[in-house]
């Protein structure tokens, strides 16, 4: 089900990219993931890539560029204003997830990610759903 698609996932932190990378490529069998370690030249960035993702993970506390500037980018760009994007964050106080709701994220999973309920997570949201995942 989840090779069907494509992702980009965007974060700063080495572990976090590590156990992502691990749970998206080994749990879930996913083959089409983009890891981008940095939000610097984001915009440059995107328009390098060939097509659009179906989804888009993002870190939202990153330099120089946090989550909801990727996130204006990412819905500024003609070839990218359709995708599904979901932050990735450990900030889930409500003030936060209020914030991410209003910038137009499709959803929120909060960090650390569990094995059991991501795969299920990310299927919802394939699916067309909006998902305010903050606590397991």
């Amino acid at each position: 089900m989840f090779n069907a698609y494509s992702y980009l996932y965007v974060e700063d932190d080495p572990l976090s990219r590590e156990v992502l990378q691990m749970l998206m490529g080994n749990a879930m069998g996913i083959e089409r993931l983009i890891v981008w370690d940095d939000s610097q030249n984001f915009e440059k960035s995107l328009e390098r890539l060939s097509t659009c993702p179906d989804l888009i993970l993002l870190d939202i506390h990153m330099q120089p560029n946090d989550g909801f500037d990727m996130l204006r980018m990412i819905r500024k760009d003609k070839n990218f204003s359709g995708a599904k994007v979901i932050a990735l964050t450990a900030s889930v106080m409500q003030e936060e997830v209020s914030k991410l709701q209003s910038s137009g994220f499709d959803g929120v999973i909060g960090k650390p990610v569990s094995i059991k309920t991501f795969p299920a997570l990310i299927e919802r949201v394939l699916k067309g759903e909006t998902i305010w995942h903050i606590l397991d």
